[in-house]
């Protein structure tokens, strides 16, 4: 092949000027003016902070994205990008302010992309966030075709004294409160995609759901200031990531009293999962817990209902 062009080696730049200028145009309060720029920000409102703390958070969506291809649907998967990294945030206490993103590919294909952009914007919204920028890389020696992968970078703030967990405030009896997830998120997809046929599209389709992102519930309960600890539930299930929050030398007791979403069931069945297998890698319905004392349950499930989510007792620390 006579190469005479970076068109010629498979890089359209007049593509990825389009791609940025689409991201530029679409209409959202999420979507930062400086779109296109070399480093994108938000403007920072420091009042009511005396120590402020800036905290960062990265995440792909995995192999969510081979589900997308199948299916041919890839509107929802920038929500997934989001979500993973603005949940990690917003379990420290930090609330997301910027949000980057970074796509590489085999050839910028619009109509594919678009739409991925176009979910990043809606994570956004639903994040309370802005799109500062990101990074398109049509690289055709490293992926093959419309082959393409998404990683997330956010950014948020959070007062140094209202940080999570505040672990030495955590003991044996606390109770763990639980926020529903919306299916299997972004985790387990490796697992799941094997088990369950192709065949079965409705299966499939749940398997694409996006990620619940947690930001407005976890600003309505982290006003009240009575949260110790909370765990964004990703790979590792319950267990794990509650552990992550605990001091040493307690650990979580669920009550399993919650509805478990059925692709879970799904999964397990269709591929004979152990069911401890099934907790350690799968969320099973729960996306969010939060580590309280037992005197605060009432008033924050009464938060949680003026706010319009459900918040439910799922379990309790006890000590070992």
């Amino acid at each position: 092949m006579d190469i005479k062009s970076y068109a010629d080696a498979g890089v359209d730049i007049d593509k990825g000027e389009r791609f940025a200028e689409f991201i530029g145009a679409i209409k959202s309060g999420a979507v930062s003016p400086g779109i296109g720029g070399f480093a994108g920000g938000v403007e920072l409102d420091l009042k009511g902070y005396t120590n402020p703390i800036l905290l960062s958070a990265t995440d792909g969506v995995g192999t969510k994205l081979m589900v997308a291809q199948e299916l041919e649907k890839y509107d929802t998967l920038g929500i997934d990008l989001v979500a993973m990294s603005a949940n990690d945030l917003a379990v420290c206490g930090a609330f997301p302010l910027v949000f980057l993103d970074y796509i590489g590919c085999g050839r910028l294909n619009e109509e594919i992309l678009q739409e991925v952009i176009k979910g990043v914007v809606t994570g956004c919204e639903q994040a309370q966030c802005t799109l500062a920028g990101g990074e398109t890389a049509e690289m055709p020696d490293l992926y093959q075709g419309d082959d393409f992968d998404l990683a997330g970078f956010c950014v948020g703030l959070v007062e140094k004294s209202k940080m999570l967990p505040r672990k030495e405030q955590i003991t044996a009896g606390d109770i763990i409160l639980g926020i529903a997830s919306s299916g299997i998120h972004s985790n387990g997809l490796s697992l799941a995609r094997k088990v369950i046929p192709k065949t079965e599209r409705t299966l499939w389709e749940e398997l694409l759901v996006p990620t619940r992102i947690y930001v407005p519930e976890l600003k309505a309960l982290l006003a009240t200031d009575r949260i110790l600890g909370a765990a964004h539930i990703t790979g590792g299930g319950l267990t794990a990531n509650l552990q992550r929050v605990l001091p040493r030398g307690l650990s979580s007791r669920f009550t399993q009293e919650w509805p478990v979403p059925e692709i879970f069931t799904a999964i397990e069945t269709r591929g004979k999962i152990d069911p401890a297998e099934m907790e350690r890698v799968f969320n099973r319905g729960i996306g969010l817990a939060l580590v309280v004392k037992e005197r605060e349950v009432q008033h924050l499930l009464s938060v949680a209902k003026d706010n319009r989510f459900d918040l439910r007792v799922i379990g309790e620390l006890i000590g070992g």
